[in-house]
């Protein structure tokens, strides 16, 4: 952001990503869109409800009271009965510089505006389903989530770091200071769920790694 804020952050590993948006917010900035490249993505209200939520299937749009305003089903999503309802193309502003544009599955656009210039991200993905039985069983923290929040808590702590060099020139001064108290949460809040999270032995490790470096 113009602020100096992290507004977008994407995490690749190998063919999977994570391109989640944050709120313009020195500390503890609340999470605004999450898409993953499985097909399952979010974006929430300011105040945090879930606004857009979408699938490998299909989506729904939200009102802030959690109400159902729009759904929509993927053109080669199976349904079991009915017709498939299509998307009509949807455009909303998550704040006042990153806009989301949802034209298809694989033609979701996250746009950056600030001081002239714009950056535009493709997040779409396109995930086809044959058998409505094999849709894979939702799962709260993952891998993927679990390396998001691990990168998002490192970022974090760099940029502490480098206020406090900015702050305390002096490296004596420097090293008394210690990581604000949210951050140590975050941290091992981390490290529990790695620990009861099914994942595996490499990806806990390097999760460990990001957020104790």
């Amino acid at each position: 952001y113009p602020s100096g804020n992290l507004a977008i952050i994407v995490v690749r590993d190998k063919n999977r990503f994570i391109c989640i948006v944050q709120e313009d917010k020195p500390n503890n900035a609340e999470i605004q869109a999450v898409f993953k490249s499985n097909g399952r993505n979010t974006c929430y209200y300011p105040k945090g409800a879930v606004w857009i939520n979408m699938n490998i299937q299909g989506g729904q749009y939200l009102d802030q009271a959690g109400n159902r305003v729009r759904r929509w089903m993927w053109p080669n999503s199976i349904v079991s009965s009915g017709a498939p309802v299509p998307l009509s193309p949807i455009f909303i502003s998550l704040n006042r510089h990153v806009g989301v544009r949802i034209l298809g599955q694989d033609k979701i656009a996250v746009s950056f505006l600030a001081m002239g210039q714009q950056a535009k991200f493709n997040v779409g993905t396109k995930v086809q389903v044959s058998d409505i039985g094999r849709l894979p069983p939702p799962a709260r923290l993952g891998e993927d989530e679990l390396l998001l929040l691990a990168f998002r808590v490192r970022i974090l702590r760099l940029f502490d770091r480098l206020r406090g060099c900015l702050n305390f020139p002096s490296n004596e001064q420097r090293d008394k200071i210690k990581p604000p108290a949210y951050l140590i949460t975050q941290t091992l809040k981390i490290l529990q769920l790695c620990t009861t999270s099914d994942i595996s032995d490499e990806v806990r490790s390097s999760i460990r790694a990001i957020v104790n470096a």
